[in-house]
C-alpha cells in the first residue's frame, strides 16, 4: 500500500473528496507520492459538510499512519472535489455534482477544511486535478514547457486545460469545464436521432454525448431502437448503460456505434480546443481506459481519427491516456500543493 519514507522529508497531502468516497495520498518534498494504492474513507458528502469534513480529518490520519508519516512533517493539504467551483474553492451557489443539498450551496469548502486541519489548503476541481497529475505524468521534467488539454468520461464529462505546467482556472474558477462546451451535431447524430439534453440543461453540449449519463438517458435508448433484438433490452435502463462498455469490448455492432459517438464528440471537443490552445497533447481518461486494451487503443484511436486538426498542429500533437485514474485527483491536488510552496 505505501512506499516507505527513507528519510525525514517535508510532506504535501492530495485529498480527493467524491460522491461516496474521500481518498488521500502523500507526496514528499522531493516529488516521490508515498502511496501505490487506494487510501480512502466514506465521504459523506450527502451528510452536509460538517461530516464532509470530519471524513477530511479521518482519511487524513488514515493516510499518515498507512505511511508512517508524523503530522508535524505536513507542509500543506491539496484538496479536489467536484466542480464547479471557484478558483478558491467555494462550492457554486447552485450546488455541484455530488453537492446539491442547499447546505452546500455557496460554502467555502476549502476555508472550512483549512479550519478543520489546521493546516495550508490548496484547492482545484477534480477534473483539474487529475489533468495536471495526466499532464506531469506524460511530460515528467519538460511539464513546464508543454500544454495540454484532458478530457476525463465518467458519470459526466470532467478535464482540464494546462499551460506551461500550470492549470488555467480562469477568473471565477470556472475553467475547464469542458463538458458543458456546445459541439456540432449536424455531423454526429444519425438521422432520426434527438438532440440530447445534458443534466445542465443544455442540448448537445459534450457531456450530453461523451459520458455514462448520455448513454443512458440519449445514446442507448435510441440505439436500441435501431436494434430492437438486441440482448441489453432485457435489462433495466441504469444496468443496461452500464453494460454497454463490456459489450463494446467484445465488438458488438451497437456498442461500437454508442463509443463511436463519443469518440467523435470527443474529437469535437479537442478541435475547438486546438483553436483556442493548440495544447501539446490532448489527453482521453475514464472508465473506457479501463476496459481491455485492444478496446482502449481502439477508443483513443477513433478519437484521434474524428479530431480534424490542422496538419501543423497534427504533426506535433500527441493523443495519451490518462493513467492512475483512481488515485488521479489526489495525486494532482498533491502536485499543486507542493508547487504552491
Amino acid at each position: 500500500m505505501s512506499t516507505e519514507p527513507t528519510s525525514q522529508a517535508r510532506v504535501v497531502l492530495g485529498i480527493d473528496v467524491g460522491g461516496t468516497a474521500t481518498n488521500s495520498t502523500v507526496l514528499d518534498e522531493h516529488g516521490h507520492f508515498l502511496v501505490d494504492g487506494m487510501v480512502e474513507v466514506p465521504s459523506r458528502v450527502i451528510e452536509g459538510p460538517a461530516a464532509a469534513l470530519q471524513a477530511v480529518a479521518d482519511v487524513m490520519d488514515l493516510v499518515l499512519r498507512t505511511t508512517g508519516v508524523s503530522r508535524d512533517r505536513v507542509l500543506a493539504v491539496g484538496l479536489d472535489t467536484p466542480g464547479p467551483a471557484s478558483a478558491t474553492g467555494v462550492i457554486s451557489s447552485v450546488g455541484a455534482t455530488n453537492f446539491s443539498d442547499k447546505e452546500w450551496w455557496g460554502y467555502d469548502f476549502r476555508g472550512g477544511v483549512e479550519s478543520r486541519i489546521g493546516l495550508p489548503v490548496v484547492y482545484n476541481n477534480d477534473g483539474n486535478a487529475a489533468a495536471l497529475y495526466a499532464h506531469r505524468t506524460l511530460f515528467g521534467e519538460h511539464q513546464y514547457h508543454r500544454s495540454s488539454v484532458s478530457a476525463i468520461v465518467g458519470t459526466g464529462l470532467g478535464g482540464g486545460v494546462i499551460e506551461m505546467g500550470e492549470v488555467v482556472k480562469g477568473a471565477a474558477g470556472m475553467a475547464g469545464e469542458l463538458g458543458h462546451i456546445r459541439i456540432p451535431m449536424s455531423d454526429l447524430l444519425v438521422e432520426g436521432q434527438p438532440v440530447p439534453q445534458c443534466n445542465c440543461g443544455l442540448y448537445g453540449d459534450v457531456e450530453s454525448i461523451a459520458s455514462l449519463t448520455g448513454i443512458r438517458k440519449s445514446l442507448l435508448p435510441f440505439w436500441l431502437t435501431q436494434y430492437p433484438d438486441h440482448p441489453l433490452h432485457d435489462l433495466p435502463i441504469d444496468q443496461a448503460a452500464k453494460a454497454v462498455r463490456g459489450y463494446g469490448v467484445d465488438g458488438d455492432e451497437m456498442a461500437l456505434k454508442i463509443f463511436d459517438q463519443q469518440a467523435q464528440a470527443l474529437g469535437e471537443l479537442f478541435m475547438i480546443a486546438s483553436n483556442f490552445t493548440d495544447p501539446h497533447a490532448y489527453l482521453v481518461g475514464g472508465g473506457v481506459i479501463e476496459a481491455a486494451p485492444h478496446f482502449r487503443d481502439w477508443f483513443l484511436d477513433r478519437v484521434r481519427a474524428h479530431t480534424p486538426l490542422r496538419a501543423e498542429s497534427a504533426a506535433v500533437a500527441q493523443f495519451a491516456l490518462v493513467t492512475d485514474l483512481d488515485m488521479a485527483g489526489a495525486r494532482g491536488a498533491a502536485l499543486a500543493a507542493l508547487h504552491s510552496i
